[in-house]
């Protein structure tokens, strides 16, 4: 079996290389020539998805996946399956899938959750949609990479789910930020704070993995991109709005996202939200007595 994967970042660089160790043939490809280099990889989209029996991708949106499956599909042969493992828009998977179904491609979309640890550890959680045979077949290869894989839905409603997940954990951290804030105004510390929350109700991924390891200790150097986060969050505003729903919350939240975003710009980590808040309340979250 012949695998490519495309997108050798900081996820896909790292699942490449768990399929490759446990025994697959793996070929890659991503345009940034210094990632992925333990990979063997090609000079081109077109060079790594040519012969290939399934086609990984883990790229920025949907948009960026369209545009990959344009270059690939004259070099994609009838039965191969293409998976999808970005975090992207349903709407343009559909569309995706459609033009690979016409070319006699199978489609199943897997995003995931775990973060660039989660990738290098294997201990992904993959949401997939597509059909039984086609999830079937993929389950293989993403039981390499993870430790866990959520069968939740035809074609694209892996995608529904995984921007379900990244809006509650972009909501969490604006309440989150907000509440503590509140409290360094009032004299508590916030280190005590977050070791509270982490054995509270209060609880959550961005109390237990993100506040000592990269806010607190004023590191800001979180792997996912702000940017991502806001893609997720305006992901799930639109269905929202297709969906004919009222979600005032939802769609404060997506203004602050996109806010932080324009005002933080390209790069930012993901963890430089709590900065913006900060600079809106002229506090620090940070364990200093004058907050400044």
């Amino acid at each position: 079996m012949q695998i490519c994967f495309i997108g050798l970042g900081v996820m896909g660089g790292a699942m490449a290389r768990n399929l490759a160790t446990a025994g697959y043939n793996v070929v890659g490809y991503d345009p940034d020539p210094n990632v992925g280099k333990d990979v063997d990889r090609k000079s081109s989209a077109v060079d790594a998805a040519r012969d290939a029996d399934i086609i990984i991708t883990m790229l920025p949106h949907g948009g960026v996946v369209a545009s990959v499956v344009d270059e690939i599909l004259t070099v994609c042969k009838a039965g191969s399956l293409f998976v999808d493992t970005s975090s992207a828009e349903p709407w343009l998977t559909r569309e995706t899938a459609q033009r690979l179904a016409d070319k006699g491609v199978s489609m199943v979309d897997a995003p995931v959750s775990g973060a660039s640890w989660g990738a290098e550890s294997a201990t992904l959680v993959f949401m997939v949609g597509g059909s039984d045979a086609d999830v079937a077949r993929a389950r293989p290869l993403l039981d390499v990479m993870g430790k866990a894989t959520h069968h939740v839905g035809p074609l694209g409603a892996g995608h529904a789910m995984k921007t379900i997940n990244n809006i509650i954990t972009a909501m969490t951290v604006i309440g989150t930020t907000e509440a503590m804030l509140i409290g360094k105004a009032y004299g508590l510390d916030p280190s005590a704070m977050a070791d509270v929350l982490n054995v509270s109700t209060g609880q959550s991924f961005w109390t237990t993995e993100r506040l000592h390891q990269d806010v607190l200790n004023r590191k800001f150097e979180d792997g996912f991109k702000l940017s991502l986060m806001h893609k997720d969050v305006e992901i799930a505003t639109r269905l929202g709005r297709e969906l004919g729903l009222d979600l005032p919350f939802l769609e404060a939240g997506r203004a602050m996202w996109e806010d932080a975003d324009e005002k933080l710009g390209p790069g930012a980590p993901v963890t430089a939200f709590v900065r913006y808040v900060e600079e809106k309340t002229g506090l620090r979250l940070d364990d200093s007595d004058d907050g400044s």
